[in-house]
Formats: structure tokens, sequence, C-alpha cells
């Protein structure tokens, strides 16, 4: 199932929509439910349109011996150990994602075990957020599908052959989808971001595609916009001195609001497309200002025969418009004429 326009929480994306910018909190809240909601509040104060988490149950998705990606938490000895800790019952998740509603943003979190799909799904789901590396994971595939609703697909870890594969299950499941170009480093340096793979996406599937990025910047999302993202995902932080991993990859909540004033330009500017000729007729009274017409370089009798040399163009534009000079070089004066002052059609002779 694949068309160029899908629906989310009640908000269409694709050809012709503004840009869904989605602020993602991840596991910034570092366990404490409070931070979490406080991230709801201040990306809505943002503009951002949906605010995604990622929903971690550690005895479901991760063992003791699974290592840490970056090797940062004075409180915990192993990843393991950092899942449990930052875990939220099925009650506060419902709390968080009743909050978003009531800020009319789009509640989203990646859930990363089939445990974690139930749990998100009995507190109602506007879509699902496939990240990069649960791509060839088929359980958690089937266990998102089966509910019908749309996913967002992270290809950050996969190749073309593994993105079509996904695509294929995605479209024998009958379930909408969203393709992101993401690159999985922490930051993104700019050359690595690839917003030609937007392009080919596109091309390839037909799908609304986004941009998820990691680079701590507002300048990739703000250039996946200018191409037409349906979407762009960007990791967000109060501060830059925030702890967590993936601080260095956020955006600060003025960049949010950034990119919030881009997408509502950017959209004003697509949905009005317009006809130079028109526009052009239309300000008729600014090419008065700005235009010129033929003027002296120095006073002449009657009786002169103007001479290309002879002439300027000066402003204001309403006597013979400077773009007639071939019209007017041979001809000869009606009268004497000044130079403080434009030539008219009457000042020669017919």
């Amino acid at each position: 199932m694949s068309t160029d326009r899908i629906e989310l929480g009640g908000r269409a994306i694709g050809a012709g929509e503004k840009c869904l910018i989605v602020a993602e909190v991840a596991q910034t809240h570092d366990g404490s439910l409070g931070l979490a909601h406080s991230f709801i509040d201040a990306v809505g104060d943002a503009g951002a349109d949906a605010v995604k988490f990622q929903t971690h149950i550690a005895a479901a998705e991760s063992t003791p011996a699974e290592p840490f990606r970056v090797a940062f938490s004075y409180a915990d000895a192993t990843r393991y150990d950092y899942w449990k800790r930052i875990e939220f019952s099925a009650d506060q998740w419902a709390g968080l994602k009743n909050h978003a509603d009531e800020r009319g943003l789009v509640f989203l979190s990646s859930p990363f075990s089939v445990a974690a799909v139930e749990m998100l799904h009995g507190i109602g789901m506007a879509a699902w957020k496939v990240a990069s590396g649960e791509v060839n994971n088929p359980l958690l595939l089937e266990a998102m599908t089966s509910t019908g609703k749309p996913v967002l697909l992270s290809t950050g870890a996969s190749g073309w052959d593994e993105i079509a594969g996904t695509v294929a299950w995605l479209t024998g499941a009958e379930v909408p989808y969203a393709l992101l170009q993401c690159t999985s480093r922490y930051p993104t340096p700019f050359e690595a971001v690839g917003l030609n793979v937007l392009d080919e996406l596109r091309r390839r599937f037909g799908a609304p595609v986004g941009l998820s990025d990691h680079s701590g910047t507002v300048f990739p999302a703000l250039a996946a916009m200018a191409r037409g993202a349906a979407l762009v995902e960007v990791h967000v932080a109060f501060h830059k001195r925030m702890f967590g991993p993936d601080v260095p990859a956020s955006l600060t909540l003025d960049q949010i609001a950034l990119l919030a004033q881009a997408r509502d330009a950017f959209h004003a500017m697509d949905s009005h497309p317009i006809d130079k000729d028109l526009a052009a007729t239309a300000l008729g009274h600014i090419r008065a200002l700005f235009n010129k017409s033929l003027a002296l370089l120095e006073p002449q009798p009657r009786g002169t025969v103007l001479m290309k040399a002879m002439l300027t163009a000066k402003k204001p534009a309403d006597g013979i418009p400077a773009a007639r000079v071939r019209d007017c070089v041979g001809r000869r004066l009606a009268r004497d004429v000044p130079a403080d002052r434009v030539l008219a059609w009457d000042d020669l002779e017919t």
C-alpha cells in the first residue's frame, strides 16, 4: 500500500502538506517521568507537530551481555541495567500519550520488542516508528503491521535490497508507510547525511519520505524540507549540557522553533505558485518605480537626429521606456528638449 500521502493521528503528511516535525526525546528524560512530561510541553510550545520517545522493556529486548553504544552512564553497570532503570509502566506511558493529545501533538514511541508493541498498542498509538536496527526484525514488524497502523521506517542501517524487502512486507500487510533516510552516526557529519537518498526513496517506492537526522544542527532538516520532505525527525534536548548519549546529536528548543518557522514558510511558498506574466502585470506600480525611461545626456534643439550616444536611462518610468531605445535612434526631435526630464513620444517627429 504505497501512496504519496498518509495520515498520522488525524494529520495528513506527504504531497501538498506541511512537513511534519517530530521532536524525539528518545531517552533523554533519563528515566524521569516528570522530565518526560516537561519535554512534551516544551516541544509543543516550540511548534513541533509530534513528540517521540523510545519504549524499552529490558527483559523483552536485551540480555545482560548487551554492550553500551556509548559508555556514558554513571549509574548503570550494563546497558541492560540502563534499560531497566529508564522503563515506564503502561499507565505512565498512557499518561504521556494523554498529555501529548492535550497539547495537540502526535504521540509516537519506537518499540524495541513485541511486548513494547503490545503495551503501546493498548494506549492507542497513531503510528509505528521502526528504528533503523529493527528493519530486519520480522517478529517486531509483524506485531506492528497486525495493528493496521501506519509505519514510519528508518533506513539508517539498511541497503536498498533490505529496504525493498521491508517495503514488500509492508505492502503485503496493506499498511500505509513512509520512509526516512537516516544515518546511524551520533552526531552525523554533514557529508554523511545523504540528502540524495530522499529523492531516490521517493523515486523507487512512491511513498512519503523524510529525514531522521542526528547531526545536532538545523541544516539537514532545513535542507530536507526544501527538498519536499514529508517529515523530519530530530532529537531534542533542553540544552547541550544535559546528560545522555543522544544530547550531542540533539537540537535545542530554540532550534526546534526555527524549524517550525521554516516549516510554515516553506509550505506557504510551495502552496502558492505564481504565474510570472500575471505577477509582472499586477506589479504595475512597482514596475513604474523601478523601471526607467529614456532621457538626453545633454539638452538638444528641435530637429536633432537622435543617436544612441545622446541617450541614457533615468527614472521615472512614465516616458519612453528604456527598452524602446532602438525605436528612437534616427528619429528627429519635434521640439527643444532639456536634459532634466525624460523623453515622451510627442517629443519625436512622426
